[in-house]
């Protein structure tokens, strides 16, 4: 496949793209507005740099590096696009109008074309694995200079992309940097045709995710409100269907030794916020959303984190924490953040999305993976019977982000040499 015969194929397509978005609005209302974004027909101001940081996760990863940039070059106006209604939010609250916010438009040709023309970059960053053949190759085309920011490529993707060369391979080779995480994945990149000085093995941004003392002082705060400083909790992060029942089994083999035990749930998506309560009030757990603002009592077993912007303070109040993705065919989220809130962390086998970082934290002793309810319940136990090894596990998550810091300075210099 080329990428004349790709475009042809999204033309084609073009019409489910509105049933993709009207299906999302039916489940959650974040979808329901900006549908101009969506096809580039919005109103847009010339810009110097455009950011395409995704969804939240790689937008909370790309903050930092925005900041960085913000201070440096305060002359520059700047356009940050999300696809995601969560990263959005992200955005708006990070910078305000601060700088110039949209979604970024579906790879259709018109589109991009029409997109690019009224942004009109001057140099354009994308975040980890966010790469569209149209959007690449307009850009490239108006001589905007390429940089792919905290590079993630799996094997996985890789064959992906070996499947396809003549759509991949002039992709890829007209990026001018590749900042990426680890050397294993800059090698897949020169394998794929990428010229070796083109890539730069930098870390994650990831582990330079800042926590406040604030935030740590918030999470201690709420968990001395709810009266469970001795009590077992712990949380269920970014968990999606399919893994709920998982979550609830393992917090019911819990219950049986701890009867005041809590489990803090929090979906991934917000449009499963309220199935996710239908789940777990069926199951006959009493529980509490969080966004009913009603107060966590003694007999809570269960609360529904159906608020935005607050899982890394559920991970602070909590001893351990369970990532999700991870136990579907998903490729997980990011165990970095309850490990930087000082929480040893469990994920599930199909975490290659973050292949090397769960890597690195299981071999220091700060991760476990887990097959099943009943192996996620055992590992709860094992902990919360002997708080000293979780201590334990904690401080060696902690020290495997402090080791690794750092990549977040080496990515702004290759921004800089991209913006100068």
């Amino acid at each position: 496949m080329n990428r004349f015969l790709y475009s042809t194929i999204l033309y084609l397509l073009s019409p489910l793209l509105i049933v993709y978005l009207a299906f999302r609005a039916i489940k959650s209302p974040d979808y329901r507005g900006r549908w101009g974004e969506r096809f580039g027909l919005t109103q847009l101001k010339s810009t110097d740099l455009l950011i395409h940081s995704v969804s939240m996760g790689e937008t909370l990863a790309a903050i930092p590096l925005i900041r960085l940039i913000m201070q440096s070059h305060p002359e520059l106006s700047i356009t940050v696009t999300t696809t995601s209604p969560t990263g959005s939010a992200q955005v708006r609250k990070a910078f305000g109008d601060s700088v110039q916010h949209c979604y970024l438009p579906f790879d259709l040709p018109w589109c991009v074309r029409r997109f690019l023309r009224q942004v009109s970059p001057k140099s354009c960053i994308i975040m980890e694995t966010e790469l569209w053949p149209n959007l690449v190759a307009v850009a490239a085309k108006r001589g905007v200079r390429l940089m792919l920011a905290n590079a993630r490529l799996s094997a996985k993707s890789a064959a992906q992309y070996t499947k396809r060369p003549k759509l991949s391979r002039p992709m890829l080779q007209r990026l001018d940097v590749i900042a990426v995480q680890t050397q294993v994945e800059a090698q897949r990149f020169i394998e794929l045709g990428v010229s070796p000085d083109r890539v730069t093995v930098c870390g994650s941004l990831k582990f330079d995710l800042s926590i406040t003392p604030e935030r740590l002082a918030n999470a201690k705060q709420l968990r001395q409100a709810w009266g469970r400083e001795t009590s077992p909790i712990w949380v269920a992060g970014s968990v999606h269907p399919g893994e709920f029942d998982a979550m609830l089994a393992a917090h019911r083999q819990l219950l049986a030794l701890w009867p005041d035990a809590l489990l803090i749930i929090a979906p991934r998506h917000p449009e499963q916020f309220s199935a996710i309560a239908e789940v777990v009030a069926s199951q006959g757990f009493e529980l509490i959303r969080r966004s009913s603002n009603l107060p966590v009592t003694a007999t809570t077993q269960v609360l529904v984190g159906d608020t935005m912007g607050e899982l890394l303070t559920f991970y602070g109040a909590a001893d351990q924490a369970f990532v999700g993705g991870t136990l579907i065919n998903n490729g997980g989220h990011n165990p970095l953040e309850p490990v930087a809130m000082g929480v040893p962390v469990m994920v599930g086998p199909n975490h290659w999305d973050f292949a090397q970082i769960t890597l690195m934290l299981a071999d220091a002793g700060g991760l476990r993976v887990v097959t099943s309810s009943d192996e996620l319940a055992a590992n709860l136990i094992a902990y919360f019977a002997k708080p000293e090894l979780r201590q334990l596990a904690a401080n060696a998550g902690l020290a495997v982000v402090e080791a690794n810091r750092g990549a977040l300075q080496r990515q702004f210099l290759l921004a800089q040499s991209l913006i100068n």
